[in-house]
């Protein structure tokens, strides 16, 4: 219930799979951090790697570690499920398994929990993938702490949920996770939008302007898949949510992406769409000139796609320096690329 005394006020909880090289920097940047009514949670999918061994090093110096190895993989959001199943603190933090939080993070966070919010939202900024550089600070778009009610579910809707898309942003009252479906959003990626705007609304909600998670982009166990992912599940996903109008939806994202040339693009110079994705998922449903287009961006060769993309951003979206950022790292960005980005003045650095 709201405003009972748990003495374990927060679970930082991990879903795991194959992170053996990067989940013990993310574990010790939390560990280094816990106090007394938290804990850290791992639930690992069954990870063929070196991953059980890494954590175990870890969990023998740090017994506020609780590590739970499953017999099967069953999927991103399963196992976040889980997580939450096994927590035993009043909310729960959804952490990635290869970002890393900033000094002050569960202190600032702790901060934020007062038993009434159902859900607080934790601001990032993204650093490249060895975590030296960063790219944008802060990775929301406010620089104030916001708070939403019930009455404003739409607008919060509309300011966070493409930043969403990232769970590590997410720190939820357990019991409203629990007393939430969730299994329906079982193979989306993104079980916890589903948790998050299912009707009814959240309660009281409190965001973080404050970047507390440093992401290590262009690390993501699904980039091969990126093109099916952004297209479908999260547009299906996002666009389930009826009890937001239309316009607000659309406002997040297209009904249907995959229409849109400069999306086809962009996932072309980045490697993830092809002709065996429009094989896969477009050729059954596309027709007329959505179809030709959709065909004569799979068939360009991605290395023109990559130059494309590079000099369209290093021009007209030089801010966007995540999609730059994982252009030039493609590999599709040939030399072509790499000087057009020099010529442009892009300096990811």
């Amino acid at each position: 219930m709201p405003g009972s005394r748990n003495p374990l006020r927060l679970s930082v909880c991990i879903a795991t799979y194959n992170r053996a090289a990067f989940i013990a920097e993310t574990l010790e940047s939390i560990l280094g951090q816990i106090t007394a009514g938290v804990e850290l949670i791992v639930v690992d999918g069954a990870s063929p790697d070196e991953t059980s061994e890494v954590v175990a090093r870890v969990a023998a110096r740090h017994p506020e570690l609780r590590y739970y190895r499953e017999k099967v993989n069953s999927g991103v959001d399963g196992d976040y499920d889980k997580a939450v199943g096994y927590a035993a603190g009043e909310y729960c933090w959804l952490m990635t398994d290869d970002d890393v939080l900033v000094p002050g993070a569960i202190a600032r966070v702790l901060a934020a929990l007062d038993g009434r919010t159902d859900l607080v939202v934790v601001n990032s900024e993204v650093r490249n993938a060895d975590l030296t550089v960063r790219l944008v600070s802060p990775r929301l778009d406010v620089y104030e702490d916001l708070e939403y009610g019930a009455n404003r579910s739409e607008d919060f809707f509309a300011r966070t949920a493409t930043y969403l898309s990232f769970i590590g942003g997410v720190v939820i009252r357990r019991e409203v996770w629990l007393a939430r479906e969730r299994k329906p959003y079982y193979g989306t990626q993104f079980v916890h939008v589903g948790v998050m705007f299912q009707s009814p609304a959240l309660g009281a909600v409190k965001v973080i302007a404050q970047p507390l998670i440093a992401i290590r982009n262009g690390n993501a166990m699904w980039t091969a898949r990126a093109f099916e992912i952004w297209a479908f599940k999260w547009a299906t996903l996002l666009w389930s949510f009826g009890d937001f109008p239309e316009s607000t939806r659309r406002s997040v994202c297209p009904r249907e992406p995959w229409r849109g040339f400069n999306f086809l693009l962009f996932h072309r110079g980045l490697g993830s769409y092809s002709i065996a994705e429009f094989r896969k998922h477009l050729s059954g449903i596309a027709r007329g000139r959505a179809r030709a287009v959709a065909w004569l961006v799979a068939r360009c060769p991605a290395a023109l796609a990559n130059l494309a993309v590079v000099v369209y951003f290093g021009l007209f979206k030089r801010r966007a320096r995540v999609e730059l950022y994982d252009a030039l790292r493609s590999r599709h960005a040939g030399s072509t690329s790499r000087l057009a980005a020099r010529a442009l003045g892009v300096d990811l650095s």
